[in-house]
């Protein structure tokens, strides 16, 4: 079975490196080329990189970055995977959806857009079919967004609890790491060995965007979930993974055990069909009093194509009529690079690529 050709946007970027990393013998997907900004032409992909926990192949860190060509990717690429800045990636993910090319984004430029799902396949994945209203559609083009990395990984736990106790209220305090600030980030001399208690647009973007996420979709467009969230957003010095703190008001009183028992039964589609990123286990639970940690558990998720996949919850607890609990996702793996990679075999396993 010949493989689908794909370009990576963004290539030499924090999300575009995660891009290819996952992309490395994918079953579904191969690189037809990765694309930057003119200055980066012609350099190659190993110039670049600045991730520690993989090895690239010697075929990708050779490859050389092109500037993006949009005819060029068109004509050449049936997906875009974007992991450019929201200010480029709005007008550039517009303009390759209307060549034909399906763009599977990390930016948040589209995310509010009437008929572009923020796509999560183990909480949403009925929302696909909202590309068929987009515009570009009978070209071959639509956007499809990820979600907010600080979104990402609380949305699975938020949804599990949903559907089986109802929420009414969410409380949310995020230990966001450093890498979230795509590269070089926050200055070092900012961020050791201190906490900076601002993330610009962060906290209004969680408190919309889950309405969206967790809520439905008709041909009219969505309609936003009906519980309220409150966000208060941080970032700290750790390499990956987002720490959460959670604080949730349920229109019933389960047990911590029964809030457990919950979360770690929990799949979804992408388990039933067995995506090749798709974590076998979507939300792990930990026991132990004092995990989640970035350090342990941020590359959480087997199989090992699915190493950084998975939400650990831990700390599970009651507190004056709330539930209470930590939250930990990789940031650029399931809340960047991964949850986009996740989306297009979701759309291939659907038949709308």
């Amino acid at each position: 079975m010949s493989k689908i050709s794909v370009a990576v946007l963004g290539a030499t970027g924090p999300i575009g490196q995660r891009f290819v990393q996952m992309l490395e013998s994918h079953p579904y997907f191969e690189i037809e080329g990765l694309y930057a900004s003119e200055r980066s032409e012609g350099k190659r992909f190993g110039d670049a990189v600045k991730i520690r926990d993989h090895k690239f192949s010697d075929e990708a860190l050779e490859t050389k970055i092109r500037s993006m060509d949009l005819d060029h990717i068109s004509k050449n690429a049936r997906i875009a995977f974007s992991g450019i800045p929201s200010d480029l990636a709005g007008p550039t993910e517009s303009e390759l959806a209307k060549k034909g090319v399906a763009v599977f984004s990390n930016a948040g430029s589209h995310r509010m857009d009437k008929h572009v799902p923020i796509l999560i396949p183990e909480i949403n994945p009925d929302h696909a079919v909202s590309v068929k209203r987009q515009d570009t559609y009978g070209n071959g083009g639509y956007i499809v967004t990820n979600a907010n990395c600080s979104s990402t990984g609380i949305a699975p736990p938020l949804f599990a609890l949903d559907k089986k106790f109802g929420l009414e209220e969410v409380f949310i305090s995020t230990y966001q790491a450093l890498s979230g600030a795509g590269y070089p980030g926050v200055a070092s001399l900012d961020a050791v060995g201190n906490v900076v208690p601002f993330i610009d647009k962060e906290e209004e973007k969680m408190e919309k965007e889950l309405g969206k996420i967790l809520g439905g979709y008709s041909d009219e467009g969505f309609k936003p979930a009906s519980f309220r969230v409150l966000a208060n957003c941080a970032r700290v010095p750790v390499i990956d993974g987002h720490l959460e703190s959670l604080v949730i008001k349920l229109s019933s009183s389960p047990s911590p055990e029964d809030i457990a028992s919950t979360l770690s039964k929990f799949r979804g589609e992408p388990q039933t069909l067995k995506l090749p990123s798709a974590p076998e286990v979507p939300i792990i639970v930990r026991t132990e009093r004092d995990r989640p940690q970035p350090v342990y558990d941020a590359l959480a998720g087997s199989p090992e194509r699915a190493r950084g996949m998975a939400t650990t919850v831990g700390r599970i607890r009651d507190g004056n009529g709330y539930c209470k609990m930590f939250v930990l996702s990789h940031n650029t793996l399931r809340g960047g690079a991964g949850g986009s990679m996740l989306n297009a075999e979701l759309f291939k396993a659907k038949g709308l690529l």
